[in-house]
């Protein structure tokens, strides 16, 4: 390269920048991004033309560059000097923000019309693709004046930019992705509420999702700028969830699911794109029975056992791969609070996994004993528990009633969680077990003089003592609110209930409810030691008896009326005749 061709090219692009007409943005632009460094299209760019056979002269490598003659490097610092010496960017308001996004929707349109016109002569358009990635870069600084959103909306940028996803350049479409990513920042959406409905709005009638769900699919990961930009494509969807929850659905749909089951089963090592991949999918099934059942439609109950199953004798190798396992866990957890998912779960074998993993004492064993609770509880969970007996599902459950584990810390989960989870699935047993299976169940509070019986009362009077100190705490707070004239309304009263259930309220609840069901069985041994054991410890029969009528009072939130009136009739029945 010589001279004269380093000096048609290069003094060029320098001078392109800050040109007046180009909405001079360019100085600032990286200070008033705090610094963030541009992804641009930049060496990669160049160096792909340079493949199609472009041969740009525009990618001078570093190498050259220190090859230079004397002559050269003072053409190179002069031009240099030129930079430093250009005046400073103009403040960013509203019409600073108009001239750029006029430069950009001139940029746009000249970049495809050089495309359509010289589709098979990369160094045609070249230059347009690099102008055209330049001022996405310069936009960037709306993303600090999130009042001005309205523009893009009004000036119908966020149409174009969302055009730009499907660019025949993937460096472009994830310039987009990038920019788009830091406009939907979550913190930046708060700062104007106003602003970020308004660019929310016009995302998602853009189809925003769908359009971001094609652009990954062509995305390859190996190239550390795609896996970039699929990162990025996933922050967007997670701010825009968080912002606004309703979207999920409407996401889903879009092809989103799809995408992501795919990415999760996809055999590659795990990275930072499979965490995140497994946290939005937490996400979007979270309180939301339409894509818990598009997930059971897709077969991702399955997809969902695969990917666990690894976790049966294996713990994870980092915090990082311990998140996403749980975060696929809480998935399986949502999807299971849908009837229909249920049964997928039964005849993919998935109560055999979780008995496995109880079994394996591995760190998935805490979050398989939820996984669990939420597949057997309830009525709809009947199926379930009697699948669990004949995959001798007993011997696993007992030992952990029997003792609590002590290597929990490590999962982060507590005593009581634990105790919680145990204590519900037997209740879920008792509840749901009929004939040979509920035999085999009451045998084993038989066996061994009744020694589950024992462990049931001993974990019954630490909960009755826990609940019964916070009771008094409480009834003191209020005493104290009285005295003070301060009005007890339904939020304080709520509070309350939340403190009561903390100190272990809903297992102890558990707890009585395995008592009245056990005694009530027609096996007079249990019932004998179970009112044994009260005496003994000076408990009252009256106490159990209040305890399940409040329980009775909360039961089957979000079902039908017939069904919680069956219900609270069926446990108060068991409580009057104990």
């Amino acid at each position: 390269m010589d001279v004269g061709e380093l000096l048609n090219y290069q003094p060029d692009r320098g001078a392109k920048r800050p040109r007046g007409e180009d909405g001079g943005a360019a100085g600032g632009d990286d200070n008033s991004r705090g610094g963030k460094q541009q992804k641009g299209v930049g060496a990669r760019e160049a160096a792909r033309y340079r493949e199609m056979g472009g041969g740009i002269e525009g990618g001078v490598e570093m190498k050259e560059t220190e090859e230079l003659t004397g002559d050269k490097k003072m053409i190179l610092e002069k031009l240099m000097d030129q930079d430093e010496e250009d005046p400073e960017a103009e403040p960013v308001d509203e019409s600073s923000v108009k001239k750029m996004i006029l430069t950009f929707e001139k940029r746009s349109y000249k970049n495809q019309e050089l495309r359509i016109k010289f589709p098979d002569n990369p160094e045609k358009f070249m230059e347009s693709e690099l102008d055209l990635n330049d001022i996405i870069q310069e936009m960037h600084v709306i993303a600090t004046m999130p009042d001005l959103y309205h523009l893009l909306v009004e000036l119908n940028a966020v149409h174009s930019l969302l055009g730009l996803l499907s660019h025949e350049n993937t460096d472009v479409a994830i310039a987009v992705v990038d920019l788009l990513q830091e406009l939907t920042d979550i913190d930046t959406l708060h700062e104007s509420e106003e602003g970020a409905e308004v660019l929310i709005d016009a995302l998602l009638e853009g189809q925003v999702v769908a359009l971001l769900v094609q652009n990954t699919e062509r995305l390859d990961e190996q190239v550390k700028e795609e896996a970039d930009g699929i990162y990025n494509t996933l922050a967007i969807i997670e701010n825009m969830a968080e912002f606004r929850p309703g979207l999920c659905t409407e996401a889903a749909q879009q092809g989103l699911m799809q995408w992501l089951l795919k990415r999760i089963k996809a055999k590659m090592p795990f990275d930072a794109n499979k965490l995140y991949c497994s946290e939005i999918l937490a996400i979007l099934l979270q309180n939301n029975d339409t894509t818990r059942e598009l997930l059971g439609e897709m077969d991702g109950i399955d997809v969902l056992l695969q990917q666990l199953s690894v976790f049966k004798r294996h713990n994870p190798n980092t915090a990082e791969e311990q998140e996403m396992m749980e975060n696929l866990f809480d998935a399986l957890c949502s999807c299971l609070m849908l009837a229909s998912n249920r049964d997928r779960f039964l005849k993919g074998e998935g109560l055999q996994l979780m008995n496995l993993m109880l079994r394996e004492k591995k760190m998935s064993r805490t979050s398989a004993l939820k996984v669990l609770d939420h597949a057997m509880i309830g009525p709809e969970g009947a199926d379930n528990c009697h699948k669990f007996v004949d995959v001798l599902g007993l011997r696993t459950i007992f030992p952990l009633f029997m003792k609590t584990p002590k290597k929990m810390k490590k999962t982060g989960t507590s005593e009581k969680e634990h105790e919680e989870h145990v204590c519900s699935v037997i209740a879920s047993m008792l509840r749901n077990l009929k004939s040979q299976q509920r035999t085999r169940l009451l045998n084993k509070f038989t066996e061994n003089d009744c020694e589950k019986v024992d462990r049931l009362m001993e974990l019954y009077f630490k909960y009755l003592e826990a609940v019964q100190q916070a009771d008094k705490r409480i009834e003191g707070e209020k005493h104290e609110m009285v005295r003070r004239g301060e009005i007890l309304d339904d939020s304080m009263e709520d509070e309350f209930y939340l403190r009561r259930l903390d100190a272990g309220l809903f297992v102890l609840q558990l707890l009585c409810y395995i008592m009245v069901e056990i005694s009530s069985s027609g096996v007079s041994q249990l019932q004998q030691r179970v009112h044994q054991i009260l005496n003994i410890r000076g408990g009252s029969v009256k106490v159990v008896r209040h305890i399940m009528r409040e329980y009775a009072e909360s039961i089957g939130d979000g079902k039908s009326d017939e069904f919680k009136e069956a219900e609270r009739k069926r446990i108060m029945d068991l409580a009057d005749n104990f």
